[in-house]
């Protein structure tokens, strides 16, 4: 019995902390932020607590639909477009001998140090009018005036597929090197062919990884402004961009905390999504 409470005892101390700072810094805040669902702006922004369900029926008028829509899309293919190229790369990296593999982790990882505002910024200066990419292209001959590459949906889903690539690499690649070899050396010895193998063996036994891999790319790409902002100049209106002007510009808190209130409810329907397919995977 001491030794029982002994160790519960050991565990509160060390999760104590966490979990306090945890509730304090997100939970409590959150809370609070999704409560003014319940209220109305004020004249001049704010709150003004009295109960009214309008921010919930505003939420369905087209306009807002439309832009939670467009965030789902781009998000859902910079997501698809993650896993087709970091997919093969983190396979490709998992081969490679030792030396070489650390290398190519530190570059994968490269980004992430570097400020993420630079990082957007740096690709503006890449694809302007006068910049890098229509320079080489006029350069080989390839064009005969500067295309426009900025200001639009295809500029923010590569900055967006940039910004986190690395997110769905690194799980999948945690994965592949977990893999025990002997699983794929049986299936050659049983005459299956790589293509079979891979299909049988690997793709299976590494789908949860790449399905965080997908949440973790998706949920911050459905949420970000920065990049719609900088790349799309503004053009491309995400569900981030939405929520950040309801309640610095608009000044409108209890829709803005509404709007809010779908980033939560899809990030842990993704979540549910992967620990289910994640719980059918391990138990196949």
């Amino acid at each position: 019995m001491s030794r029982g409470r002994g160790s519960n005892l050991a565990r509160l101390i060390f999760l104590g902390p966490g979990l306090i700072m945890l509730t304090l810094l997100a939970v409590v805040p959150m809370l609070l932020m999704l409560s003014t669902m319940f209220f109305q702006r004020g004249r001049f922004g704010g709150v003004v607590y009295e109960f009214t369900t309008a921010n919930f029926s505003r939420l369905f008028q087209p306009l807002y639909l439309n832009v939670i829509q467009d965030s789902l899309v781009v998000a859902g293919l910079v997501t698809v477009l993650a896993l087709l190229i970091g997919y093969p790369t983190a396979y490709a990296i998992a081969q490679l001998p030792p030396k070489w593999k650390t290398i190519a982790l530190l570059a994968v990882m490269l980004p992430f140090w570097t400020n993420f505002l630079i990082r957007m910024y740096a690709w503006t200066i890449l694809l302007s009018g006068p910049g890098l990419v229509n320079e080489a292209l006029t350069g080989i001959g390839l064009i005969d005036k500067p295309l426009d590459l900025l200001y639009n949906r295809g500029t923010v889903v590569v900055g967006l597929l940039y910004g986190y690539l690395s997110l769905m690499i690194l799980p999948i690649y945690s994965a592949v090197e977990r893999l025990d070899p002997r699983l794929r050396e049986a299936s050659a010895n049983l005459g299956a062919s790589p293509v079979r193998t891979f299909f049988s063996v690997t793709l299976p036994l590494t789908l949860p990884s790449a399905l965080i891999g997908a949440v973790l790319v998706f949920v911050p790409s459905f949420g970000n402004f920065v990049v719609p902002e900088i790349l799309g100049g503004g053009k491309a209106i995400m569900v981030g961009n939405l929520i950040r002007d309801q309640f610095l510009k608009a000044r409108d808190w209890p829709f803005g905390a509404t709007i809010a209130l779908v980033m939560i409810v899809v990030t842990v329907v993704l979540l549910l999504a992967q620990a289910v397919v994640s719980r059918r995977t391990r138990s196949a």
